[in-house]
């Protein structure tokens, strides 16, 4: 019989359930059915039933972001919850512990499938958290928790700020090394394509390596690789080193989301992952209004020395992040207790089946691009995503043409006028934990078990806010109304709405991906990462001539056209998505 998606270990039939004694309020919750084996690794194995199950804050049917997939064979080892698991012992039976990877298409591990491994797996113990453990992350107090998360959303605004801080003072760079403004948008653009490029390395060396290392070494890196960027004698300088800075400042925009995981379980993190979901987009927004009063009034240089301060506050307090890594940190624990014991049969999952080279960069490199080719909503979502984020970016080559050319105003004052886009993005944290709570409750209604369409509610809510921004923007600016009096009012209103609108698309798709490929969430995110940066990455290249050659009505109305054509998306998802994933050889159903 094929093992539950929901269990974190199957019961065998001899184990008789009037032996397991409840300690959760609710009897029909799935973690009440979890055993294990006290003892009985060697020779016939001791029936006494100790009580396995997950954290109470945790929910089996979403998918475990601390689990290693791009470092996993799970073709051989399939999936577990040991990462989440709670034990009275600190141990699962390797051979109950493991289950096929979720998706409605069932495949027994290989290790379960083949008898001979089966019976050696009733030797190996995995490791677990114990109940209250004092190194579980999620069992830290609720203070040091939000510490974490804030330095997390912090180190994200950060490096998303930095992308877009050179645009306070595109002029003088033009002038100082006589390019043009596509060459100076390169600064931007290559930064962005780091972006893209730095995760596919950062994702499994994190998992190889805890969450920790990754977050002080590349960062570190990032400051010093400012420098240059501040003293760059030539165009070329300046390029090359800001495309490094985006590899390397990359690294907290890969671990951030994993860490708030870490730290808060998937039914109590929707505040903590609100503010990880705005972060990537409020950073940008904040990067002209400072770039531009600094570049006004010291130069551009000095816009990169501003920066790189910031990156180094910042990269001071990722110091005191501690490893959150659930893998790493029982990795670990089973490598201290196989040296006190001796009993090499204490391991974990990752360190049993792990994966070789070959494998971890299939799984980073070409399985993301497979499923954007095979799999429909992650096509669609990336792409709705992608535009999102490359508006976003249009945003600050847009806005200087209109308040530039035709209102005069400084670069200082034009970087005011994003202040809009942050009060939308101020409303969306408002709006986005209201939205989870929604979702549970469609949970609760389903019994405990929504589906994975039930993330886009929030979607549904954000899509229309964007083509209405955008058209907003485009009809009164200049010269549909003039400049004069007030009229100013228009243009720089339309940023609430957008900074509404994307981050509450954001939310739920970003869900919406990690609920409907449970299995594969590296992959599924990888994908849409690239994908979101290259679209963020060409935008700046075009946006100033788009803008100057078909006119700021109809140049903004274009791109309302076709965020306008995106609205169907989530409807037609949360009409048809069941049916779509039930195609699907990666999918839940």
């Amino acid at each position: 019989m094929p093992h539950s998606e929901t269990s974190t270990i199957a019961i065998p039939d001899d184990a008789h359930p009037a032996a397991h004694h409840k300690h959760h309020k609710h009897a029909e919750d799935p973690r009440d059915g979890h055993i294990t084996f006290t003892e009985g690794t060697n020779g016939p194995r001791d029936l006494t039933l100790t009580r396995t199950r997950t954290h109470d804050s945790h929910n089996d049917n979403r998918a475990d972001l601390s689990f290693p997939f791009g470092t996993t064979d799970m073709s051989r080892g399939g999936f577990t919850d040991e990462y989440r698991a709670v034990s009275d012992t600190g141990f699962l039976p390797a051979d109950l512990a493991l289950r096929p990877v979720p998706s409605h298409v069932y495949r027994l591990p290989q290790a379960l499938a083949d008898p001979e491994k089966a019976r050696e797996l009733k030797e190996m113990k995995l490791v677990t958290w114990k109940e209250n453990d004092p190194d579980d992350p999620r069992n830290w107090s609720n203070l040091y928790r939000w510490y974490i998360t804030a330095v997390c959303a912090i180190a994200v605004v950060q490096v998303a700020f930095a992308s877009a801080i050179v645009t306070g003072d595109f002029k003088d760079i033009e002038a100082e090394f006589h390019v043009g403004e596509v060459v100076t948008a390169l600064s931007v653009s290559l930064m962005v394509v780091g972006f893209g490029i730095g995760p596919l390395a950062w994702s499994p060396l994190s998992e190889l390596y805890g969450r920790r290392p990754i977050w002080i070494i590349p960062s570190v890196i990032y400051v010093i690789f400012n420098i240059p960027c501040a003293v760059a004698k030539n165009i070329q300088t300046l390029l090359i080193c800001r495309f490094f800075c985006g590899i390397f400042a990359s690294a907290p925009l890969t671990l951030a989301g994993g860490t708030i995981s870490d730290v808060w379980d998937n039914n109590e993190r929707g505040l903590a992952i609100a503010l990880f979901a705005a972060a990537p987009y409020g950073g940008p927004v904040l990067g002209p209004i400072v770039g531009g009063f600094v570049g006004e009034t010291v130069g551009w240089r000095w816009i990169i020395w501003v920066n790189m301060i910031f990156a180094a506050v910042v990269t001071a307090f990722t110091m005191t992040i501690p490893e959150t890594f659930a893998p790493a940190l029982l990795r670990k624990r089973a490598r201290m207790l196989r040296e006190q014991t001796g009993d090499n049969t204490i391991t974990t999952e990752q360190e049993l089946f792990k994966a070789s080279l070959t494998q971890i960069i299939t799984e980073t490199l070409l399985r993301p691009f497979q499923m954007l080719l095979t799999e429909p909503i992650l096509l669609l979502m990336s792409l709705y995503i992608a535009l999102i984020y490359g508006l976003l970016y249009a945003f600050f080559f847009s806005y200087p043409v209109v308040f530039g050319d035709y209102y005069k105003w400084n670069d200082g004052i034009i970087g005011l006028t994003f202040c809009s886009v942050l009060i939308g993005l101020a409303i969306a944290l408002f709006v986005t934990p209201r939205v989870e709570r929604d979702y549970l409750r469609r949970a609760d209604a389903k019994g405990g078990r929504a589906d994975p369409e039930d993330r886009l509610v929030g979607m549904m809510i954000g899509c229309w806010f964007v083509p209405i921004s955008l058209f907003i923007f485009g009809w009164t600016s200049p010269p549909a109304v003039m400049p004069g009096g007030g009229h100013w009012v228009g243009p720089v209103a339309s940023g609430i709405p957008f900074g509404f609108g994307m981050v509450i698309i954001y939310f739920s798709a970003n869900a919406y991906l990690i609920d409907a490929f449970p299995g594969y969430v590296a992959s599924a995110l990888a994908a849409k990462t690239v994908i979101r940066s290259g679209s963020g990455a060409a935008m700046p290249l075009f946006i100033t001539a788009m803008y100057h050659n078909l006119g700021n009505g109809w140049a903004a109305s274009t791109w309302g056209f076709i965020s306008a054509a995106m609205i169907p998306i989530p409807f037609l998802f949360y009409r048809y998505g069941r049916s779509i994933r039930a195609r699907s050889k990666r999918a839940v159903v």
